[in-house]
């Protein structure tokens, strides 16, 4: 839901990809986890870059597991070509963070919460700041190491065992060898 290149006060919810067919849809790399509620018609979305947007979705609809959406610039024009719509590939659809729901769940948490929190040892000491968070086959938190490099921690509790978003910090035990890779 996260990438670094987003304003603070905002989140991706979604980055759009190829055209698809003639008729002015677009893909959509979902980066949500209620794409029904954030891009429902009449949803209206801000860009990055935001000269692209705000983009309004005017149809929904899946196709062999992938989001397609029908969109409309903010003259209300909607892209109904799909040399238009590929002008828009790579563009980022964000929400504004008062604009998301309270989490419910104890142990979950936005991406944007974790961004910048320090990431200690049990020991207490610091080893670096987490920078992002990647949704692959897992979830893994980037860490900027404090002597340099970034690591890649799984985002499970046995590695990750606290979270503490007010106090600023999430506690790792990572098993040996995973900060030296």
């Amino acid at each position: 839901m996260s990438t670094q290149n987003e304003p603070t006060d905002t989140v991706v919810v979604g980055r759009i990809g190829r055209p698809h067919g003639v008729r002015g849809l677009a893909t959509v790399e979902v980066r949500t986890d209620d794409p029904d509620l954030r891009f429902a018609p009449g949803a209206v979305l801000l860009t990055e870059p935001a000269e692209r947007g705000p983009l309004t979705v005017v149809d929904k609809r899946w196709h062999s597991g992938t989001l397609l959406l029908q969109l409309a610039d903010p003259s209300g024009a909607v892209y109904d070509v799909r040399e238009a719509v590929d002008a828009l590939r790579n563009t980022l659809l964000l929400v504004p963070i008062e604009d998301l729901p309270e989490i419910e769940e104890p142990d979950s948490f936005y991406d944007h919460q974790l961004v910048g929190l320090a990431v200690r040892l049990p020991d207490e000491s610091v080893i670096g700041e987490i920078t992002a968070v990647q949704h692959e086959a897992q979830d893994l938190l980037v860490v900027r190491r404090s002597e340099g490099g970034d690591a890649l921690i799984p985002f499970v509790s046995a590695i990750v065992p606290t979270v503490d978003v007010a106090g600023g910090f999430v506690v790792v035990d990572p098993p040996e060898g995973l900060l030296d890779l």
